[in-house]
């Protein structure tokens, strides 16, 4: 039997946030069983985690596939950790990369920070470009020049569009199909579209079409991404950026990202949880 807990990341307060699964076991299930019970846990990630030495190994599960890091799935993780074995920083080893998290527990709040892989970002293949604007109904005058179009990585790939008008945002659509495709192709594990409301707080949304989800409505990985990606093109950051995300959804989320001024390093992540509905048992 698996005990899987349900943890919204990123909440805003007692709203919002992105579910995750979240499981801590003895020793990892097989990767197909894994990825079943993803499945039916129906989150756009599962976690899944066990003791292995010094530290806690972390596999991450779409509905339909694993991917190699998931923001909101190790803010669940590290807010899960923080009650089972109490308030501390963990070290995480996922599929390429050794990362921490820092859960927190109390009366006042519950939640955690992580410390993404090493970010890097550059330039999107013009023909890539072309077929994503046309997938998502935009043209190049809809994009905010200040912020060029990337492939910025934080654990994964995310194609970063700015949009200079924070309408075309809200009117978001695209054909999932085609996203999809288009994602596995290219290996991009979200679009993350976003406007800048000021040089230290965003509005994003993120389509997630290469793991089956439509779009979530907080996601750490994109989050570090894009901070990674601010830092490269030498923004006003000002060392810390915040980011809205499930506003036009209507599921209000928040994400606080710190950068440090060394290009490439890691981004520190930090999001509120709260349980979604108590925990249940599966079978496998």
């Amino acid at each position: 039997m698996l005990n899987i807990q349900h943890i919204s990341a990123f909440s805003s307060g007692q709203d919002g946030g992105n579910p995750a699964g979240v499981v801590i076991c003895d020793t990892l299930p097989e990767p197909a069983v894994m990825q079943k019970v993803a499945a039916e846990v129906g989150y756009s990630e599962t976690v899944f985690a066990a003791p292995e030495g010094d530290a806690w190994r972390v596999r991450y599960f779409a509905p339909e596939v694993e991917v190699d890091f998931c923001g909101h799935a190790t803010i669940a993780l590290g807010a899960a950790l923080a009650r089972h074995v109490g308030p501390g920083l963990f070290t995480l080893d996922i599929n390429r990369a050794r990362i921490t998290v820092e859960g927190h527990s109390s009366d006042a709040s519950w939640g955690a920070a992580f410390q993404s892989p090493p970010t890097r970002s550059g330039p999107v293949a013009a023909a890539v470009l072309a077929e994503t604007l046309d997938i998502f109904g935009l043209s190049r005058d809809s994009l905010d020049p200040r912020i060029p179009p990337a492939v910025a990585h934080g654990g994964g790939d995310h194609l970063i569009l700015a949009l200079k008008d924070r309408e075309a945002l809200r009117e978001m659509k695209y054909d999932f199909a085609r996203a999809q495709a288009l994602a596995a192709r290219e290996g991009y594990i979200t679009f993350n579209l976003v406007f800048a409301e000021t040089a230290q707080l965003f509005d994003a949304r993120n389509p997630f079409p290469f793991g089956g989800v439509v779009e979530d409505p907080a996601t750490g990985a994109a989050a570090a991404a894009l901070a990674g990606y601010l830092r490269d093109i030498d923004w006003p950051h000002q060392g810390r950026v915040t980011i809205r995300q499930g506003e036009d959804m209507g599921v209000p989320s928040r994400l606080i990202t710190e950068i440090t001024p060394e290009r490439g390093a890691s981004i520190r992540v930090t999001g509120e949880a709260r349980t979604v509905r108590e925990s249940q048992e599966i079978e496998i």
